[in-house]
């Protein structure tokens, strides 16, 4: 099995969410979960710190926050969000992530 195919995650099998991606030192790391014409499902986990920079989506996008906490800036606003909370980006917005804690997230993003 290669690489590749071990990280695919397959369809009608259960995983647990916490094992399907680990913190790495000074780094972000991602996993797709899904991904098809309708849209794609992230799992990122950025360790303390480490964020995205500003940045533009054409489609919008559901964050959900599955451990840790982070700041969210979304066209100049500034948003604490935390393990079990939630929010959008919304399509065309200038908007970025820091992680004020070991951080992991699920992004959703629907493209319509």
């Amino acid at each position: 099995m290669s690489n590749q195919d071990q990280n695919l995650v397959r369809p009608a099998e259960v995983k647990k969410l916490v094992e399907l991606l680990q913190y790495q030192e000074s780094s972000i790391v991602s996993r797709v979960l899904l991904k098809n014409k309708g849209g794609t499902v992230t799992l990122f986990a950025f360790d303390i710190g480490e964020g995205l920079s500003e940045h533009t989506a054409p489609f919008d996008a559901l964050v959900i926050v599955t451990d840790g906490e982070a700041e969210v800036e979304i066209a100049g606003e500034s948003f604490k969000v935390r393990q079990g909370e939630t929010i959008i980006l919304p399509a065309n917005q200038p908007h970025a992530v820091k992680a004020t804690t070991k951080f992991k997230m699920i992004l959703i993003m629907i493209r319509a």
